[in-house]
């Protein structure tokens, strides 16, 4: 009986082996197909996806894009990602192409997830993009920016007494994460009670793991949790909204205290407000850019100046430095942190080697050619910083730490992407740069610490994050 169904099975295979090199004799690609970008869609439907994810898991999500560049084309190759046909854009080529075309060839798209976790993106996504580009850049324009650092630096020395002074270990990425909401919240919605502020945190973490989940709307999925928590976090919101409008009101709120009251104010060029559902998702949005991408690099700038004992000490020099020609007690301001030159070199570079955006997904709005090939209409466009970042042709030595590359006039454009560019650079990237640099300037000034587990795993879930949250040692300086 064995030797029967072996030679069946046999059979099986034969014939099939037989039928598919006949129909790889017979099929030749049509014309179309032949100019489209070099690549392959993998797996039906889900095509290429888990191995995308799965790079990121295991701390190099550079991989999945530099293998491909190998086999098809370091320019742009295809690929099939989150059940959409993708072109993949590579190297400063490919990022100037994108940023340069936004509104011309291409806009902004975000995978089904996002729309339903953010409903109102779904209501005219393009407009909804370009109303946010007028509303942000009042809201970080330079006055403003300089009128947070104080605020900032308060918060953050508030941050050290109660989660770090009198600590022997603690566990970085949780800490970088508290304090870095807690800014969100304080300077978007004026909240600044420690408690509030850790209440209001709890189901973000849940929003972030969904956002570029399996839509499967099912209990216990993560799809499922990451509605419910955003359901809840914008319950808050819009009775925050409802209270600010009164407050605004009867003026116990001034127009300039925080984005949510810029929001209310903010009206079209024919007088439309915003409605209150759409500042609650767009002040969730906020939060979650707000810190998730700050708290990374924070978490990793502590991991690479814990490694780099010379690196710490200059970073640490320079802000003895601006300590020594503050009076006591005097918080710190702008000109204060134009003077950290050296640690923003710092923060930079640890943006390089771990950005805390690893790519952006984009939307082919016409059919266009790109180095020679076909781009649909409807076909998804995804650049990666890894691309660029990782790569030696741009920063030679690209697993080396080295600040002095952002030196000058720095990297060639297009190649540093950590704030993406072209029209929709990261409207934040000022208000990130303030918050990580009076973190450092506290962070060195009171510690040095050493790294609790030598070779802990960097994992990539959308952000990254050290795979245990960074356990730190902790030796404060002596008074």
């Amino acid at each position: 009986m064995d030797i029967f169904y072996v030679s069946i099975l046999s059979f099986i295979v034969l014939v099939g082996s037989v039928s598919l090199q006949l129909f790889l004799y017979k099929y030749k690609p049509t014309e179309d197909e032949k100019a489209l970008p070099p690549g392959r869609s993998g797996w039906p439907v889900i095509g290429e996806t888990f191995e995308f994810f799965i790079t990121g898991w295991k701390g190099h999500p550079e991989k999945f894009i530099f293998d491909r560049m190998s086999k098809f084309s370091p320019r742009v190759f295809r690929t099939s990602l989150l059940l959409e046909d993708t072109a993949v854009f590579c190297g400063a080529q490919g990022n100037k192409f994108l940023f340069s075309n936004e509104h011309k060839l291409v806009q902004g798209w975000w995978p089904t997830s996002v729309n339903k976790i953010f409903p109102s993106t779904n209501n005219n996504s393009k407009l909804q993009a370009i109303k946010m580009r007028k509303l942000l850049p009042n809201f970080f324009k330079a006055e403003a920016l300089h009128r947070y650092v104080p605020i900032m630096d308060a918060v953050t020395q508030h941050h050290f007494a109660i989660d770090w002074d009198e600590k022997e270990e603690i566990v970085t990425y949780e800490l970088t994460k508290n304090l870095t909401f807690w800014l969100a919240c304080k300077i978007f919605v004026s909240v600044d009670d420690p408690e509030r502020v850790r209440y209001l945190s709890e189901p973000f973490e849940s929003i972030v793991h969904g956002i570029v989940s399996i839509p499967i709307d099912l209990p216990g999925t993560t799809f499922r949790r990451a509605i419910k928590a955003a359901n809840t976090i914008r319950k808050e919101l819009i009775a925050m909204v409802k209270q600010r409008k009164t407050d605004l009101a009867e003026g116990k709120a001034t127009a300039t205290q925080d984005v949510l009251s810029h929001m209310l104010l903010f009206s079209d060029e024919d007088g439309t407000f915003m409605e209150e559902h759409d500042i609650a998702d767009k002040i969730l949005g906020l939060l979650i850019g707000g810190h998730d991408t700050a708290s990374s690099a924070c978490a990793f700038i502590v991991k690479y100046l814990a490694e780099l004992p010379e690196i710490y000490n200059r970073v640490y020099n320079e802000q003895i430095e601006i300590a020594k020609s503050k009076a006591p007690g005097e918080l710190l301001n702008w000109e204060d942190l134009s003077k950290m030159k050296y640690s923003w070199n710092v923060a930079c570079e640890v943006l390089r080697l771990i950005p805390p955006v690893q790519g952006a997904f984009k939307e082919a709005i016409t059919d266009f050619m790109y180095d020679g090939y076909s781009i649909p209409k409807g076909w998804k466009l995804y650049w990666s910083a890894g691309s660029t970042h990782k790569n030696p042709d741009y920063f030679p030595e690209p697993e080396k730490f080295d600040p002095s590359r952002f030196e000058g006039k720095g990297p060639a454009p297009y190649t540093f992407v950590a704030f993406g560019g072209g029209p929709r650079m990261c409207p934040g990237k000022e208000y990130a740069r303030l918050e990580i640099l009076v973190f450092m300037h506290h962070l060195v000034r009171k510690f040095k610490w050493e790294k609790v587990i030598p070779d802990e795993q960097i994992v990539v879930n959308l952000i990254p994050s050290p795979s245990k949250g960074l356990p730190i040692r902790l030796h404060p300086h002596k008074a």
